[in-house]
């Protein structure tokens, strides 16, 4: 295993660029393409790639207030205490990468966004109290707890189908209910199996490469913290920004709305609803005004590589779709499948469009009429045909910066730094799934 993990470490530290050249290199190859698989010209292309690049800028918005919500959440007192706690617990180098990744993991299962800014911020105090912990692995099984998330409450796909109105329900004939997906046998041994594996794997590899040589050092962001006798000498605005009630007055007035919408039966954990929660329970956590907004410039500081990223990969989908292409990629493999193999050569498939379409919903939008058309063809399962795409999304996310950003953005690491390891779990885990749907 050395020998393996230093073999892809060595690699990917020397070869893996900059996310932002591998955003304009995908660009480029899915342009060359679309040009040589598609009747489009050079000049269609280009409007394609145009007209998308703006297309998710609601979706790019929600994924900055993720992270800026889960990173406020998580610098309150309450939370960052709790961290800290789970930090001076750990023993050991190994136990560290081992509670990071099974924290990730689980916290994935929940919500995505949340898993992975828990375990990043986690790795930042661990690596405060066990120095000789391997930072670039911890980080990296902070990241790869994504891969669960398919299979977890924030899964897209499973819940797009289950959505009424959702635009795949007249290709499939009705709604399919997450008893059918979610819950299904399948998705159950999946996400159990990679919960315990997942964390196992990255602490045999960390026990494998020995003590971390390299020190990392974190330091702690500064709050404000007002002398109570000072205060009496401020103006009444300073007054204002550091008085704990307005931040829980208008901190709960948001957790009452939340609480309303529960109460009713109304609320879902889909990404605004998420966002929201976030925000106004950082807002009620925090000391005061003025901690609060810190906490949020810092985060806006960790936020630049999500907004600049997005919209190139808008413009890659922008051509799929335009171009037709995913259509033709998805239709060659789909020709190719029988009933015993459809559902592999989708998992496989999506895998490989998940490089250029980041984004579970998006890509559920490509591949859904051709998926489900073939599905009824070979009289295959819908449910599992779905998850397979859904599994799929979430595999080769390991090797895919795109949702990665958030993770090296908390930790300071480059994707290079973590890549190696990603790559690993990458490998580990397609066999299970691979395997996985053979069987069921």
């Amino acid at each position: 295993m050395k020998t393996v993990a230093s073999f892809f470490d060595n690699l990917m530290r020397k070869y893996t660029p900059d996310p932002f050249i591998l955003a304009l290199f995908l660009s480029a190859v899915v342009f060359g393409l679309g040009y040589t698989l598609t009747p489009s010209s050079m000049g269609n292309m280009l409007v394609y790639w145009g007209d998308g690049f703006w297309s998710l800028m609601p979706f790019t918005m929600q994924m900055a207030m993720v992270f800026v919500g889960g990173y406020i959440l998580a610098t309150t007192p309450i939370v960052s205490s709790l961290l800290k706690k789970v930090a001076k617990k750990i023993s050991s180098p190994h136990q560290a990468v081992f509670v990071v990744s099974l924290i990730s993991c689980a916290g994935c299962l929940v919500n995505w966004g949340f898993g992975l800014v828990i375990a990043s911020l986690l790795c930042r105090e661990i690596i405060k109290v066990v120095p000789q912990a391997n930072f670039r692995l911890m980080v990296a099984s902070a990241y790869g707890g994504f891969l669960l998330f398919h299979g977890g409450l924030s899964a897209s796909i499973p819940l797009i189908v289950a959505t009424p109105g959702n635009f795949s329900e007249a290709l499939i004939g009705g709604l399919i209910p997450i008893q059918d997906t979610l819950l299904s046998p399948l998705n159950l041994f999946l996400s159990w199996t990679l919960l315990i594996l997942m964390p196992t794997v990255n602490w045999y590899v960390s026990r494998s490469e020995g003590m971390q040589k390299t020190k990392y050092k974190i330091t702690d962001e500064e709050d404000f913290i007002a002398d109570p006798d000072e205060i009496e000498h401020r103006g009444p605005a300073e007054k204002l920004e550091l008085s704990r009630s307005i931040g829980l007055i208008a901190g709960g007035i948001g957790l009452l709305y939340v609480g309303i919408k529960i109460a009713h039966g109304t609320f879902s954990l889909e990404l605004n609803n998420v966002c929201f929660l976030l925000l106004f329970l950082a807002l009620f956590l925090h000391k005061n005004i003025r901690v609060f907004l810190g906490a949020v410039n810092d985060a806006a500081k960790r936020v630049g590589p999500i907004l600049l990223q997005f919209p190139f990969y808008a413009g890659i989908t922008g051509i799929l779709k335009g171009s037709n292409l995913a259509s033709v990629i998805a239709q060659f493999f789909a020709k190719a499948a029988t009933p015993e193999t459809f559902d592999i050569i989708s998992f496989y498939v999506a895998g490989f469009l998940t490089l250029f379409v980041p984004s579970g919903g998006g890509l559920w939008v490509i591949e859904a009429p051709i998926v489900i058309e073939a599905a009824k063809a070979l009289g295959t399962s819908i449910p599992k045909a779905c998850m397979a795409v859904a599994w799929g999304d979430a595999w080769t996310h390991m090797i895919q910066p795109f949702w990665a950003l958030p993770v090296l953005a908390i930790a300071g690491l480059k994707l290079r730094d973590i890549m190696g390891y990603c790559v690993i779990m990458l490998l580990v885990s397609g066999v299970v799934i691979s395997a996985a749907f053979l069987i069921f």
